[in-house]
């Protein structure tokens, strides 16, 4: 890379060789010009239209000390334009005669990096994000950079991060969304997947159990499978995880629906006699089911006056709710949240028919309950596909405001008649 060139003449009807004398058309040439002279960089690189600026900062000719010069620019756009250029240069300074130039360039980039502007730490982590010819000094201060833009693409891409390097991330967070992007990342090794699995963050464990090519060990596949009693929307992942040993297998027939167990004795990877076990399992899960509907499943009346007995007694918990979901009764879960909600039947029925996933979590909000009701609900109720069902904004957070929560329940009770 060749950083300026010897001047030539100025051809005939040429620009004013004097950037003072030229408009700003005109000084936008001369700054782009690879032939520009160092006495008209000079010029040029104070000049007070930011399009001029903006012009050398792009112009490959330009040399170093005038480089480190723009770094300075007041302008954010002109060093957002300079850091996105002298990172792309660093994978061609890689050779031992270069080195001085290397370094000089680095030396701008680490300014570049610790710059206030959102902008110009961007551009610089758009262009180092999946790059392999970087300095990690460098690429380890843009994943810890507390702005999403800037850290999310590095930590999730970066060939350069170590493991040693992700367990810093995860151990001190320096950004909400660090886990998630850690989870992400391909071919993560079973000492960073514990540490993920380890952690609350909820929207982290889903991107984790999501990303097919992390290694998981078993003792911490376990602990989530046990976890993904209170998390239902974790357990279609874990049914299809590539590697699933015979014991979380075990682990997990006995908690997931009927649904994902006929999916899970339809793997072709378990070791011989669990196909058929579990085939089985399911086969007595859903005569079970049926006899269930045919005799003890409650209609509406028995299932509010069930609701009501359980709310006089105490006993009308988030846990209740959970637990009935998983066994599909539909009618009790009904009631159940119309009594804790303190509204009409109807209304949940409503939500229910619209297949309304915000109706469902602006009741269990009403309920009293937290988002860790509302994805069993949103299944069982609304009969949504995983990827329809609203999932919690961290690790309990409901997705939407209380203004808009209050509003669905209003429009829902006023369908369905009126809340009490």
């Amino acid at each position: 890379m060749t950083w300026h060139h010897t001047p030539v003449a100025d051809p005939p009807n040429a620009a004013p060789a004097e950037p003072s004398q030229a408009d700003e058309v005109t000084r936008v040439r001369m700054a782009s010009d690879i032939t520009v002279s160092p006495d008209a960089i000079r010029m040029l690189a104070g000049d007070p239209a930011v399009m001029v600026r903006a012009a050398l900062a792009m112009n490959p000719a330009v040399p170093l000390p005038f480089v480190r010069h723009l770094v300075q620019d007041p302008d954010d756009r002109v060093r957002a334009l300079l850091a996105s250029r002298l990172a792309r240069l660093l994978p061609t300074l890689s050779t031992p005669d270069l080195g001085q130039l290397q370094d000089q360039v680095v030396q701008s980039l680490h300014r570049l990096v610790a710059d206030e502007a959102v902008r110009v730490r961007v551009a610089i982590a758009e262009v180092l994000k999946d790059l392999a010819q970087a300095p990690h000094d460098l690429v380890l201060k843009l994943a810890r950079d507390i702005a999403v833009m800037v850290a999310e693409p590095v930590i999730r891409l970066s060939p350069l991060l170590t493991d040693d390097d992700l367990l810093g991330l995860l151990a001190t967070m320096p950004a909400a969304i660090t886990a998630t992007a850690v989870a992400r990342r391909p071919n993560l090794s079973e000492r960073v997947t514990s540490a993920i699995a380890a952690c609350d963050d909820v929207p982290a464990i889903e991107a984790l159990l999501l990303n097919r090519s992390a290694a998981i060990s078993e003792a911490a596949l376990d602990d989530l499978i046990a976890r993904s009693a209170g998390h239902i929307g974790w357990q279609a992942p874990l049914v299809r995880r590539p590697r699933l040993p015979a014991t979380a297998a075990r682990a997990l027939a006995e908690i997931i629906c009927a649904q994902l167990l006929a999916e899970l004795a339809k793997r072709t990877d378990h070791p011989p006699g669990l196909a058929l076990e579990l085939t089985t399992r399911l086969k007595a899960r859903l005569s079970h089911a049926a006899q269930a509907e045919a005799t003890a499943k409650p209609g509406r009346q028995d299932a509010m006056r069930i609701a009501r007995t359980l709310e006089n007694e105490g006993i009308l918990t988030e846990d209740a709710v959970i637990a009935a979901a998983q066994r599909g009764e539909v009618a009790l879960c009904t009631a159940m949240i119309a009594v804790a909600a303190d509204v009409v039947p109807e209304a949940v029925e409503r939500a229910c028919r619209l297949r309304s996933a915000k109706g469902l979590v602006s009741l269990v909000w009403r309920a009293g309950f937290t988002m860790r009701a509302a994805a069993p609900l949103q299944s069982l109720l609304a009969q949504l596909p995983p990827d329809a069902i609203l999932r919690p904004i961290g690790a309990d957070k409901f997705p939407l405001t209380t203004a808009e929560m209050g509003w669905q329940v209003s429009f829902l009770c006023q369908a369905g008649q009126n809340c009490r």
